[in-house]
């Protein structure tokens, strides 16, 4: 019956509601045994009779005493300074009384005779040091006469109303706490699901913190889903035609159609650079898999950025040179970076490669590193044909290329170089952006924060 999360919250409520109400009546239940309204009638009948007598009219005390203990059945007595009894109304009748002990606050103004009877009294002393103490039994007191006070009925009352509305509220506060996560529950059942809808963050904060994380979880599953389906369509695609033309110039061979000993060497080379570029992409899609899963394994140490990017332009100086286009190299003092220099080389190698093919003869290629607020700014600036802008969205993910035909050439790769860079970068923890402009050219911009370095430079 009280399987669920609502109804187990809504009994957790109920018994808290019922043991602070049980406890609380318990209290007044008691206290009201102690001073019940019989005691507190006694009580004020005693002082009432104590200010009588203590307002007497020139009449001796003894007397007035004896009238008032007859008029309102009442034990009056005299005590002198030193606390002993020197009068007392129904010393003939009762016990000899001690004088009534210090009260102690709240407590209820009771004393026992030398029989052990208990009498409730008023104590007041006179001018001349005398102390007058006025007395009456303690009335005998049933459980019964507790529920005839009318206090008791009223409190009862009280209690049961608020009995029921604080498990009303409990019912209210128990469906603000788990609608919201019946709601995540059933979410989670349709999981995996691509139409999943983010559910609206409702009920208390952690409630509210739990359904954020699961809309969190659930974009970023449905992302890697979409990114699955897109790498086994992009694989595909991409080896789709150097397996096609590896069959093409293997069937060629196999069936004489290659007759002379050229149009093999032809078939034999189409062969080897197919396969050579599928052995490529291979690699690159082990990188680019360990990066995403944070097992590449980088290694931080100082890098000497300046070195770094005048490596890779020398490293690209024959290739600038037979293309006809000049790569420059702007790069001011800075401090040592920490970060991992073989794939930083890798990236920017990347970056240039990239400017190289699609910069025509003539042009310039620019590598510029400045220091700015928090870590350092690299760019890399061609004069080529530039990006469309509806591809500049798209540039850094994996297989994609500007052109829709994915013709094949020299400047065609795999489509896995910027996607990789991009993961090397976010392994730096910076950032990696484009900004093109069709005809005027192309600008990589690399942030990498500064993080310091104690080792010793290679330079």
């Amino acid at each position: 019956m009280f399987s669920s999360l609502r109804s187990r919250l809504w009994l957790s409520y109920a018994l808290l509601i019922a043991a602070a109400l049980g406890i609380v009546t318990a209290a007044l239940f008691l206290s009201m045994l102690r001073n019940p309204l019989l005691y507190r009638q006694t009580t004020e009948r005693l002082k009432a009779v104590q200010i009588g007598l203590l307002q007497r009219d020139g009449q001796d005390i003894f007397t007035a005493a004896k009238k008032a203990a007859r008029t309102f059945d009442v034990r009056v007595l005299l005590y002198s300074k030193d606390k002993q009894a020197i009068f007392d109304t129904s010393a003939a009748s009762e016990a000899s009384l001690p004088f009534p002990p210090r009260r102690l606050a709240g407590s209820l103004p009771l004393a026992r005779d030398e029989n052990k009877k208990a009498w409730l009294y008023a104590t007041e002393q006179l001018s001349d040091g005398t102390f007058l103490v006025v007395a009456a039994p303690r009335p005998r007191f049933s459980i019964v006469a507790l529920f005839t006070d009318d206090f008791l009925p009223l409190i009862l009352q009280s209690g049961l109303i608020a009995l029921l509305l604080s498990l009303a509220a409990a019912f209210f506060v128990a469906r603000w706490v788990a609608d919201p996560l019946q709601k995540v529950i059933l979410a989670a059942r349709t999981m995996p699901s691509a139409e999943a809808e983010p559910i609206q963050a409702q009920g208390p904060r952690e409630v509210r913190e739990l359904t954020q994380a699961f809309n969190s979880m659930v974009a970023r599953v449905q992302a890697s889903r979409k990114s699955q389906r897109d790498f086994v369509a992009n694989v595909s695609h991409e080896l789709k035609t150097p397996l096609t033309s590896i069959q093409g110039f293997a069937q060629a061979l196999l069936d004489g159609t290659a007759g002379d000993a050229q149009t093999r060497q032809q078939a034999a080379q189409a062969i080897y650079d197919e396969a050579l570029r599928m052995h490529r992409m291979a690699l690159d899609l082990l990188d680019l898999a360990k990066l995403e899963s944070g097992t590449a394994g980088i290694v931080m140490t100082p890098v000497n950025l300046p070195a770094l990017l005048n490596a890779v332009c020398e490293k690209f100086t024959p290739q600038s040179q037979r293309a006809g286009v000049e790569i420059l190299v702007e790069v001011s003092n800075l401090p040592p970076l920490a970060a991992d220099g073989d794939r930083l080389a890798q990236v920017f190698a990347n970056l240039v490669d990239n400017a190289l093919k699609f910069t025509p003869e003539g042009g310039r290629i620019s590598l510029k590193a400045a220091e700015t607020k928090g870590g350092v700014l690299v760019s890399v600036t061609d004069t080529g044909e530039g990006i469309p802008d509806q591809a500049q969205t798209h540039i850094f993910e994996r297989f994609y290329q500007a052109d829709p035909a994915r013709k094949g050439g020299t400047k065609h790769g795999s489509g896995l170089g910027l996607a990789i860079a991009r993961e090397i970068i976010q392994a730096h923890g910076g950032k990696i952006s484009v900004r093109s402009r069709l005809g005027e050219g192309t600008t990589f911009e690399v942030f990498l924060p500064s993080r310091g370095g104690n080792a010793q430079i290679n330079a």
